[in-house]
């Protein structure tokens, strides 16, 4: 056998030999050779590191400024709290604490090297065996399953470029992330990429993340908590806790099992992490979007260009907030459909206009269009309270007696709701059932000019008709203007000037803004008559049109439906909150029969009832200590106030049904 294979070799030996004879030898290198290969070599190397050159020019002639890398630019923020410090809105960027990478948990950097980039420490910016294994993984997946961009490229295209996706901006990212090597250290450009990192709701940096996701500094994260972080570097929008809990936390396992791969944590810390996982529970903010969206304009022209954070102390009651939007969403609930009812708003004012619940409308991401503020609708008989002041202050008093028959002047001729005629009436029986011939006559003998300024002295500031349809709410004025009109009365006739803003400070503690002491406000209209109006205003809570909006003490308010049904109000107080209802359809199509004293009357009860909860009952203001006191201040003699009290008294507990 041995001399068998001698012979095999010797034979290869000589094929190979007449090979190189006949074929490689005429391309042997001779000394001539050689030195025309490595002159060419030589050349080649010469001229391709000048073409290498000039084609890096060019793609680095473009490169932004890199000598502010510590300078992030920033959106400031503006942060809505409730009085007890409860954040419940932000607008704007979102950055946190710049957190030194020493005193963040160690699990965070090594959750964040796991899914993002494993040999971070063992390259100089770009990681060539990274860029291998994700060309060939896609390669295999026939798509882009694997990404080949270092925690230092990411770093330098957030801190540099543009989100676009191009070769050119491609061969930037890598240039800057070799000269972010070369001119930082490891930790440098990890912490640096930690603090400005987007992780979703608008936060940058993992210290806002935590914040708002979990309540607390990323320096007090938990295993799990940093593996939830880290997983939302992939897509941050998709798997925010606050938008999809469960992608959340399906995302924070699969780092945490790349943890266990690549050493960072054992099996044992992996399953302690799913279970701390469990509780999660992100600080999912309130909405009221319709009050934030309202507030934070206030707040930007209230604290004018700061380049900072702010946070801004509201009047906001998160408690009657969420009993606003969920009464209002039950009551659409069971009555939009069948009565076509599209829209609804709220607007809950304390005796001294601070806001308390706001809602502009059913849905704030499908309508941003605010049914508080921004629209204006005609108030049907929610306007009469304005008709009978005026009367009132021209010498009407609650138990005159009027005409409720057909009218007709020139050539307005208005109708009841019902078509139906009481003949005589008291004025306090044809305010609590909305009698419209009844309300047309009052205005037609006292004038249209004192129901102008009574209304306006009140706080309705839209234009009015100045024509006699004027009794029946023709005139558009929106929910705000119309709550706070009634909270003037409620306060006995003292202008209300609503208000949501209390404080405002930068981040750093410093206070930029504080709403002032408020004096006493002044009296817009005759407190005696206002008196005498909130005693028939009660009526029509007790027993006319907005009996459904009955509570369990003194209330006064008014109902007002438009014409063919096209919006729906109720708007009255207590001693404690005056709030305003309206339902309707944004196009002005008509509902199905809903008036204010149905759909609307019944949401203000709810909300109210739930609003009163707890709170001593108390009266409304009472006529006689104010009757008294605008005498006394006069400077009548005592015989005549006695005389006028005892006059007043006797009068009112007529009406009250004293004897």
């Amino acid at each position: 056998m041995r001399h068998a294979r001698k012979r095999f070799g010797k034979l290869l030996g000589r094929r190979f030999g007449r090979f190189w004879k006949t074929i490689a030898r005429p391309f042997a290198l001779t000394p001539a050779r050689r030195r025309k290969l490595f002159t060419a070599a030589a050349l080649a190397v010469i001229w391709g590191g000048v073409g290498l050159f000039f084609l890096l020019s060019w793609y680095a002639y473009d490169l932004p400024d890199v000598r502010q890398v510590e300078g992030p630019t920033r959106r400031p923020s503006i942060v809505l709290m409730t009085q007890d410090g409860t954040q419940f809105a932000r607008f704007g960027d979102l950055y946190g604490e710049q957190v030194p990478l020493a005193q963040l948990p160690k699990y965070l950097t090594h959750a964040v090297m796991a899914v993002e980039d494993r040999r971070f420490f063992d390259h100089g910016g770009v990681d060539v065996f990274g860029l291998a294994r994700a060309m060939f993984a896609n390669l295999r997946a026939g798509r882009v399953v694997q990404g080949g961009s270092t925690i230092t490229q990411q770093l330098a295209k957030n801190l540099f470029l543009t989100p676009e996706r191009t070769f050119r901006r491609k061969v930037q990212e890598m240039m800057l992330a070799i000269w972010l090597e070369h001119t930082y250290s490891k930790d440098q450009i990890l912490g640096a990429y930690l603090n400005r990192v987007y992780l979703g709701s608008g936060t940058y940096g993992v210290d806002a993340a935590a914040r708002v996701y979990f309540g607390k500094s990323a320096r007090n994260i938990n295993l799990g908590e940093a593996a939830l972080l880290a997983g939302l570097l992939k897509a941050p929008s998709r798997y925010a806790p606050t938008n999809n809990p469960d992608q959340a936390k399906a995302r924070a396992a699969l780092v945490l099992n790349l943890m266990v791969e690549t050493g960072f944590i054992d099996e044992r810390q992996r399953r302690f992490a799913m279970a701390e996982m469990g509780e999660i529970k992100p600080a999912v903010m309130a909405d009221a979007r319709y009050f934030a969206a309202w507030v934070a304009d206030q707040a930007t022209q209230i604290a004018g260009s700061t380049g900072q954070d702010i946070l801004v102390t509201t009047t906001l009651d998160m408690g009657l907030q969420r009993a606003a939007e969920k009464y209002l969403e039950a009551t659409l609930e069971k009555d939009g459909t069948a009565g076509n009812i599209g829209q609804a708003a709220l607007l809950s004012l304390a005796p001294d206009g601070a806001v308390r619940a706001y809602v502009g409308g059913r849905d704030f991401r499908e309508s941003e269009y605010d049914r508080v503020t921004q629209s204006r609708r005609q108030t049907g008989s929610a306007f009469k309270p304005f008709i009978y002041l005026a009367a009132i202050q021209a010498g009407l008093q609650p138990d005159t007696v009027l005409e409720d028959a057909p009218i007709k002047i020139g050539s307005y001729s208005p109708t009841n709701y019902d078509n139906q005629y009481r003949g005589e009436v008291t004025a306090r029986q044809a305010l609590a059932e909305s009698l419209n011939t009844v309300a047309v006559r009052v205005l037609h003998d006292i004038g249209i000019a004192p129901v102008v300024r009574a209304a306006g002295a009140l706080g309705i500031t839209s234009p009015l008709n100045r024509d006699l349809s004027l009794a029946l709410g023709t005139s558009e004025a929106s929910l705000m203007e119309l709550t706070t009109a009634f909270a003037a009365i409620a306060a006995g006739g003292r202008a209300v000037t609503p208000y949501a803003v209390i404080s405002i400070r930068v981040r750093d503690g410093q206070e930029i803004y504080r709403r002032p002491e408020s004096a006493v406000p002044p009296v817009a209209v005759d407190p005696e008559a206002i008196a005498v109006l909130t005693d028939m205003m009660m009526s029509v809570v007790q027993e006319g049109t907005g009996r459904r909006a009955r509570l369990d003490r003194q209330a006064a308010g008014k109902t007002g439906t438009t014409q063919d049904y096209r919006d729906a109000w109720f708007v009255g107080f207590t001693s404690d909150y005056t709030t305003g209802v309206w339902m309707g359809n944004d196009d002005n199509a008509s509902m199905k029969r809903v008036t204010g004293g149905g759909a609307p009357a019944q949401l203000w009860h709810d909300y109210m009832a739930a609003a009163e909860a707890g709170r001593p009952a108390q009266a409304l203001p009472s006529l006689y200590a104010q009757y008294n006191y605008n005498r006394a201040q006069a400077g009548t003699t005592a015989a005549q106030g006695s005389e006028q009290s005892q006059s007043l008294t006797g009068f009112i507990m007529r009406l009250l049904g004293v004897e």
